[in-house]
């Protein structure tokens, strides 16, 4: 994955541990006038953790608290955002309540962990939240009913680099985090995101879905198939493996594959994570495909002596060997093979760089 060892990589806290430190800070200054500054919170795993105020403002019935969020080494598209939880008193009864404020999204389709209409914050984060706010009623006798405002400094922004447009999450980003804790570099936030987006596509009934490994394939699949929804499109990237083993137990009726030469014959050769610091081309394997093409024995030697994939693919195709088309059918196969039994037709388009599908195993139908 990197470099490093895991111990040298520094640990970061998720959006939801910082809202929630933002509101027992505030709904603790609302019950004594004070805000704990730093403020610590359970974990949803066990354990606690402290976090330092950035700002915070008390009104008459009302206080907010901020924490600049620190993802740690993780690559987090909010590390270093400001995260503002306003706290309301609310004499009805009605115990906690959850709205987005600036920044925060609003869901607008099933299939999420949230339903249509209620603002995108996660039911582990609403958890943690709601374990704060009874932490300071025991403390301290105030009742916990209260609206808790999450907003996000540029949230609106930031949303637009994450899935949240095709999950049809509107208006920013999503409050999120199962543990409180980001884990440096992990991949199962992004896999996380692609088994949301197969539900979501299920939900609202989408019979064909994209697993595209970068954007130039899904160009492709867009010029290919004008009429699909966004939210068609699961952004598989480098988890094929991810999204595959997740649409074999949630499956969807068709299935279009798309990716570069390179990416698809490692797929071709049963990697499920096509990341080029986790699987490698086979040059053996893609000498095997041009002997089966029919490919002269030199072309195949110089298969074996080739610096990259895009170099086999350029001399094949110089000498009007189709080893594209070939790879497609075999990376069919192999996607057949992970499946299994799954009703999900597939269709695997090999991509090049400008987009252009240049190898096509087709539906079954």
């Amino acid at each position: 994955m990197t470099g490093h060892k895991p111990a040298d990589l520094k640990r970061g806290w998720t959006t939801g541990a910082c809202a929630t430190a933002g509101a027992k800070a505030a709904f603790h200054a609302l019950a004594t006038g004070e805000f704990s500054d730093p403020v610590e919170i359970s974990l949803p795993k066990g354990g606690t953790t402290d976090f330092i105020l950035t700002s915070h403002e008390l009104g008459p019935d009302w206080a907010s608290a901020t924490i600049t969020k620190d993802a740690g080494d993780d690559p987090d598209v909010t590390h270093g955002a400001l995260i503002t939880t306003t706290v309301r008193l609310k004499a009805d009864g009605k115990g906690i309540r959850f709205k987005a404020g600036r920044g925060v999204g609003t869901v607008t389709r099933p299939g999420l962990p949230i339903p249509p209409g209620e603002p995108a914050i996660n039911p582990v984060p609403r958890q943690m939240i709601e374990t704060a706010i009874r932490e300071v009623t025991t403390e301290t006798g105030l009742a916990g009913d209260v609206e808790v405002e999450i907003a996000i400094e540029g949230g609106e922004e930031l949303a637009l680099k994450t899935l949240n447009p095709r999950l049809g999450i509107v208006g920013g980003l999503s409050v999120l985090g199962t543990t409180g804790i980001v884990r440096p570099f992990s991949c199962a936030a992004w896999i996380a995101s692609i088994h949301r987006g197969i539900d979501v596509a299920r939900a609202i009934h989408l019979t064909h879905v994209v697993g595209a490994t970068g954007a130039s394939s899904e160009d492709a699949v867009r010029a290919r198939y004008a009429d699909l929804p966004d939210a068609a499109y699961l952004d598989m990237g480098d988890f094929a493996g991810g999204m595959l083993k997740y649409l074999r137990a949630h499956p969807v009726q068709r299935l279009t594959m798309a990716g570069g030469f390179a990416k698809f014959t490692k797929l071709a050769q049963g990697a499920l994570d096509l990341h080029s610091a986790r699987s490698q081309v086979d040059f053996q394997f893609l000498a095997g495909l041009l002997a089966e093409a029919g490919a002269p024995e030199s072309l195949q030697e110089r298969a074996l002596c080739a610096n990259t994939a895009k170099e086999v693919l350029d001399t094949a195709a110089a000498e009007k060997v189709d080893l594209a088309g070939l790879l497609a059918a075999k990376t069919k196969t192999a996607v057949r093979t992970i499946l299994r039994t799954a009703p999900i037709d597939l269709e695997v388009l090999i991509v090049d760089r400008g987009g252009t599908a240049i190898g096509v195993a087709g539906f079954d139908d």
